[in-house]
């Protein structure tokens, strides 16, 4: 007995609608040409990146012909270099990858080499090289195949349905080797980005109106997916001019220039505070030393606390136990020409205080830090101890409205347990990841990425009104 079924031809016509799901391409029109060996993407700003033995490479492509505007990022690894002659008879030296196709209800690998198709009707073209066995096409005929449409583009399920691409992210630092920039790159590095550590002081900056660049050891640093800042206190001025320069290139920043520099000015920070209403210690600031009677007394009654504004990891922090005692440690700093603050002393902390960290909008973490026997600071810098804790729903808030109010997509906010609820001790726009690591058991960096993804992947774009299609 012979089974006489056979399987009928996949069929296409001369033009299809495609999709490119693993780019993030929903919705195409492809040419189908026969008189073509290989097949072609439009995509504009191509950019290699990658090590050498992974070479990758990161475009744009606006799929939408006629619209500029709607733009979806893309990025695949690299197969090949070809140099490939168009119909035209000019020769280009072009990237070759390797994507999945899907025409109606079948999908299978194809080559794709990236030119800039922009002055084409078809922002693809698929060769003869790319149709599988079973293919017949028909010249005559068109869309044989389910027609999509443009509508796709507009949708929110496309920022939902986007691939995970690789994406290349800058860590701003100047210590490669610590904690925190280590588990930067090995988390990125694990998930198939390319993380690359850049020297802050080494950049340096072409400023103009046509063309705004950061260079770098000699050559223009390329174009980043997202800058995750680590600058230290003492170069702030300096690093947040460099984070400025990523803004004007229109590179997305963790945490934007205006927010880091405010966090740092401990007496702006705290007007910050005041002004959206956050719990925090009663604070006092004078420059004149004749107002030191009224600066002790703007606080409260002994103990407070004496605090330097450029002071970091708990460095510059003194408490006074008596009035005479804040007089002469406000005396001396005056002497030494220092800006500080007078701030009220929360005893029923009993030397402990919460850090929360904020990422995204919200708390991913949290733990509390107990000062050493003897000590009254809690930072680890300062000897004392870590653990996990579970904090309330207000304490949560005053943290995420903290981090909000400086506009930092991820903050160290520093808590103090108060009779009066939750005081805002400070707002870390560059928190060490070691410490809350292993209180809470949690993948910082880790979490770190997951909203990063998340804020680089493309929004729907907007629809044209009918007046602008006309």
């Amino acid at each position: 007995m012979t089974d006489d079924t056979t399987t009928a031809p996949f069929r296409l016509g001369w033009e299809e609608w495609v999709s490119l799901p693993k780019l993030g391409l929903p919705a195409l029109k492809a040419k189908i040409d026969t008189g073509a060996r290989t097949s072609a993407l439009h995509a504009f700003d191509i950019e290699p990146f990658g090590p050498a033995n992974a070479p990758k490479v990161r475009f744009g492509i606006h799929p939408i012909p006629g619209r500029d505007d709607v733009s979806i990022p893309c990025s695949a690894a690299v197969l090949d270099r070809r140099e490939v002659t168009s119909s035209n008879g000019e020769t280009e030296l072009r990237y070759v990858i390797e994507s999945e196709i899907a025409v109606g209800a079948r999908k299978w690998p194809v080559e794709l080499t990236l030119t800039d198709r922009g002055a084409m009707a078809y922002r693809m073209l698929l060769g003869r090289q790319a149709l599988i066995e079973d293919v017949v096409v028909a010249p005559g005929e068109s869309f044989c195949q389910p027609e999509l449409n443009y509508d796709l583009y507009h949708s929110t399920v496309m920022r939902a349905t986007a691939p995970r691409r690789t994406l290349r992210v800058a860590v701003l630092s100047r210590e490669e080797h610590n904690y925190s920039t280590t588990r930067l790159v090995a988390e990125g590095e694990a998930r198939g980005h390319v993380v690359e550590v850049i020297d802050t002081l080494r950049c340096y900056m072409a400023i103009n109106a046509d063309a705004p660049e950061v260079h770098y050891d000699g050559q223009r640093l390329p174009r980043y997916d997202a800058v995750i800042p680590r600058i230290g206190a003492s170069i702030t001025p300096y690093g947040t001019a460099v984070i400025r320069q990523f803004e004007t290139v229109g590179t997305f920043c963790v945490n934007p220039s205006d927010g880091i520099t405010a966090s740092r000015d401990k007496l702006y920070a705290h007007q910050i505070l005041a002004r959206h209403r956050i719990g925090m210690p009663a604070t006092a600031f004078a420059a004149s030393p004749k107002d030191t009677g009224n600066l002790i007394g703007l606080v409260g009654t002994t103990p407070l606390i004496v605090k330097l504004l450029e002071s970091t990891q708990g460095k510059g922090v003194v408490l006074a136990e008596t009035r005479k005692a804040a007089e002469s440690v406000i005396s001396a700093f005056r002497g030494l020409k220092a800006n500080f603050l007078v701030q009220h002393f929360v005893k029923e902390a009993g030397g402990e205080d919460i850090r929360c960290l904020v990422i995204g909008g919200k708390v991913v973490a949290a733990m509390k830090r107990s000062a050493a026997e003897g000590e009254f600071r809690s930072n680890l810098h300062q000897g004392g101890s870590a653990k996990s804790v579970r904090i309330n729903k207000q304490e949560r808030e005053t943290a995420v409205r903290a981090a909000k109010a400086f506009r930092l997509n991820m903050a160290g906010v520093d808590l103090l347990r108060a009779e009066s609820g939750p005081q805002v001790l400070e707002v870390n726009s560059s928190p060490g990841f070691e410490g809350i690591d292993k209180a809470s058991g949690k993948n910082v960096a880790g979490l770190l990425f997951d909203a990063i993804e998340k804020r680089v992947r493309p929004a729907p774009a907007r629809r044209r009104s009918a007046a602008a299609r006309s």
